[in-house]
């Protein structure tokens, strides 16, 4: 039904004519399904957090929403980066290995005996797998993020296993386990730190130069190449960014768990991009907002922390994950042709 009126063409021998006066009115429609489409993942997350609060005493408990806060940090730190890579039409799919690969090169090169030296060598691990993904994809000329990302998954896995032979190092700074699994009077610190990244970019994306270049070349490359932007430092910087956020979600990992575990992250590449698309990032680039993509994650987590509390299986839960994010992608090409027809109707209101 969305579809079909979307999709309502008027006649193409009266696209200058003067308007008639119900074009008004749908283009006021579609402003409003379009807002409400935008909306989508606020939505769908207070949906969720009253079905679960009636499906189950336990959901809004203190300590229950400590917990979900605590595990959808990792998925929201690494979302963060990916969303910074999507708004420029990239994809980074070794954020999952980054995660292992950033605390264990700090253990092994540093050691576990001060903390800040662990934590800025686990972020100096992560910008360096960032930095390989963006020179090989800028100054060796392969412009597919994916395959060269899916190979930086695999180097970085192994890197990770090799520099401690498949085990894990155990016994992390006091710093790292407070990151990772303190609390700030009711708030869990890795809340916390991802708040701090979240703000930070935030305002990266929407108050600076470099944000607004990062969704004009996800808008239009072409466009932001005829126009003289500085394409190749914008896709490096982008890059180092989704590896310094995962090695945060790794920190939070390993803080969680007191260990540091060459494949920690095996998976959670997939999460990240789940959590952009539910909230709202177009994968086609040039849109995506922060705060929604946090969103998205806590989404993600609500979904699995209320399904466990209702005793439903892993399984199942993974088939509602991929049911939402299907919804999230037709809800992102309706949400294209809105803002196609919108511009159509608004023109025609102007000639009139």
């Amino acid at each position: 039904m969305i579809r079909a009126f979307i999709e309502r063409r008027s006649d193409p021998g009266t696209d200058h004519a003067p308007a008639p006066p119900g074009d008004g009115r749908q283009a006021a429609s579609a402003r409003l399904l379009l807002a409400v489409i935008r909306l989508g993942p606020t939505l769908l997350l207070a949906i969720l957090a009253v079905v679960f609060t009636v499906a189950s005493p336990y959901f809004l408990t203190s300590g229950n929403l400590q917990n979900l806060g605590a595990q959808s940090s990792i998925v929201m730190a690494l979302a963060l980066g990916q969303l910074i890579v999507v708004l420029i039409r990239g994809i980074d799919i070794s954020v999952g290995s980054v995660i292992g690969f950033s605390v264990v090169f700090a253990a092994v090169v540093g050691g576990t005996g001060n903390g800040w030296q662990f934590l800025l060598l686990a972020l100096l691990g992560g910008a360096l797998i960032g930095t390989i993904n963006g020179a090989v994809i800028v100054w060796g000329r392969l412009p597919q993020p994916f395959i060269v990302t899916l190979a930086t998954l695999g180097a970085a896995a192994g890197a990770a296993q090799l520099l401690t032979d498949g085990t894990a190092v155990v016994g992390l700074p006091d710093l790292i386990t407070t990151i990772g699994g303190g609390e700030l009077g009711p708030v869990p610190t890795p809340v916390l730190l991802v708040g701090v990244l979240g703000l930070l970019l935030w305002y990266v994306t929407t108050r600076t130069q470099w944000g607004r270049w990062l969704y004009a070349l996800g808008g239009n490359p072409e466009g932001a190449t005829r126009m003289g932007l500085p394409v190749g430092r914008i896709t490096m910087a982008a890059f180092v960014i989704s590896g310094v956020t995962a090695a945060c979600a790794g920190i939070i990992a390993a803080g969680r768990t007191n260990t540091a575990t060459p494949l920690a992250g095996t998976g959670a590449e997939l999460d990240s991009i789940i959590a952009v698309v539910i909230g709202g990032a177009s994968l086609f680039g040039g849109r995506g907002t922060v705060v929604n993509v946090l969103v998205g994650a806590l989404i993600l987590g609500t979904i699995r922390n209320g399904l466990d509390l209702l005793g439903v299986s892993p399984y199942m839960q993974q088939v509602a994950v991929g049911v939402i994010v299907l919804a999230a992608l037709e809800l992102d090409v309706i949400r294209r042709r809105l803002e196609e027809r919108v511009k159509r109707l608004t023109a025609l209101e102007v000639e009139r």
